[in-house]
């Protein structure tokens, strides 16, 4: 994932959390402290976390795979765009050449130049195609969650004020593209029917005709564009002069004037809106003062750590996978979750397996949980008493405490003597512990716990 993609999701969790009010993200927390570095890198990890878990990185992906469907969509659009304009100035007999002219290059210079108008006084100007192009995207994506993604990154962006440089790459690259298509089209027509040209007046003079055509073809004469001479200018005013020298020397102008005024600057302009981006990416980073971040702080950097309040449990679990790896997981751990006095603990453990208590208080689970995240074991084994209903607080804790550890038991205790356990509560802890993936057994498991294997 790259770095853009990383502080997006960053900015997408805290519009969210502003909106939404603070997640529960004591366990993101936890290993953003865990893996040390500055403040900007574990509010990051925090927010990367947090996005895995909540799905947005994956709305992200979906958002992305959209985006460029939305530009495939644009480009086919700016392809036929152009087309259509070579079509529209070729589509007289004869051309008039001005009339040819202004219909290839006409909308596009209009444009290219109330966009760089924008871009010196507000820098905001092309945003409707940008709009578009976002709004195709989310369309496309199809995930609901990839609505939260657009506005933080229009956020993100103003900051640096790069909103401008990506629309300029886009609007100028999908216009290049429009002027590429008019300018392959206008030479297939070219050179598979012949065209006459002639111009045509009411009010102006044959010297403004030819002192505009030599202007127009003054710069595409440097690249080696002919210009008609001074005497078809003035016989084509008549008629379209059936002269083969005559017709390729218009052909030439023409060609040669779209290249130079209407390919080029958008080529230009493209390539530097592109430069300005690339250098932007580099200046990205997050804004601190933000009261979202800031607020972090407190929670993340180890001077000031202090428990949060945590917020309401997620609508479902979700799936178990250790974040260790082999390599730095050592030892094996029993533990139990807010097991009653009348129950004998610990009980008789190997030396190799160690007893970590019983869990009963927020502080004693964050203080586990943090050990953990400093020495995973390589096998855990959770005691449960299945006596109590599985509420998700305790499942959740269950899931963290497996997260950290190399692989993980559940032990459901068996009923005190005497005692029979509640059935159906019984197949609700089954049904659970399935549904986080985790093996469970309602004997301890020794022999796993000592060596590895049962």
């Amino acid at each position: 994932m790259t770095e853009l993609n990383n502080l997006w999701l960053t900015e997408t969790i805290r519009l969210r959390e502003e909106h939404a009010g603070p997640l529960d993200d004591l366990e993101a927390n936890r290993l953003a402290r865990a893996a040390g570095g500055d403040l900007p890198s574990r509010i990051k990890r925090r927010a990367l976390w947090l996005a895995e878990r909540d799905g947005l990185a994956t709305a992200l992906k979906h958002w992305l795979q959209g985006a460029r469907l939305a530009l495939i969509v644009l480009a086919i659009l700016a392809v036929i765009s152009g087309a259509g304009l070579a079509f529209a100035a070729l589509g007289q007999a004869p051309v008039n050449v001005f009339w040819a002219l202004g219909s290839l290059l006409g909308l596009n210079l209009i444009l290219l130049l109330s966009w760089a108008l924008g871009l010196i006084f507000a820098g905001e100007h092309g945003a409707s195609l940008g709009r578009l192009w976002l709004w195709l995207s989310e369309k496309l994506a199809r995930d609901a969650k990839a609505a939260q993604l657009a506005p933080a990154l229009l956020l993100l962006l103003q900051r640096q004020k790069l909103n401008r440089w990506a629309i300029g790459v886009l609007v100028n690259s999908l216009w290049l593209l429009a002027m590429v298509s008019a300018l392959v089209i206008l030479l297939m027509l070219m050179a598979t029917r012949r065209y006459g040209f002639v111009w045509e007046t009411t009010i102006l003079s044959a010297d403004t005709f030819i002192t505009v055509t030599q202007a127009l073809g003054a710069l595409p004469a440097l690249l080696g564009f002919n210009v008609p001479t001074v005497d078809m200018i003035r016989a084509s005013g008549d008629s379209a002069l059936n002269i083969e020298s005559a017709r390729q020397a218009w052909a030439t102008w023409l060609v040669g004037v779209l290249l130079v005024y209407g390919v080029l600057p958008r080529l230009l302009l493209a390539g530097f809106c592109l430069w300005r981006w690339k250098a932007g990416q580099a200046a990205l980073k997050l804004d601190l003062n933000l009261p979202g971040y800031a607020q972090l702080r407190e929670r993340l950097m180890p001077s000031s750590e202090r428990l949060g309040v945590s917020d309401a449990a997620p609508t479902q679990l979700h799936r178990v996978e250790s974040g260790v790896s082999e390599q730095q997981t050592d030892g094996a751990l029993l533990v139990g979750i807010e097991l009653d006095d009348d129950r004998p603990w610990p009980p008789n453990l190997p030396k190799n397996v160690s007893n970590a208590g019983i869990l009963d208080s927020r502080e004693s689970r964050q203080k586990l949980l943090e050990q953990l995240s400093r020495f995973p074991p390589a096998r855990l084994a959770i005691a449960c008493d299945p006596r109590r209903s599985p509420d998700r607080g305790s499942l959740a804790l269950i899931a963290e405490l497996a997260r950290s550890a190399g692989a993980t038991r559940v032990w459901l205790l068996q009923a005190p003597p005497g005692e029979a356990l509640d059935a159906e509560r019984l197949g609700d802890w089954h049904v659970a512990l399935q549904q986080l993936e985790l093996p469970f057994a309602d004997c301890m498991p020794l022999n796993w716990l000592e060596k590895g294997h049962d």
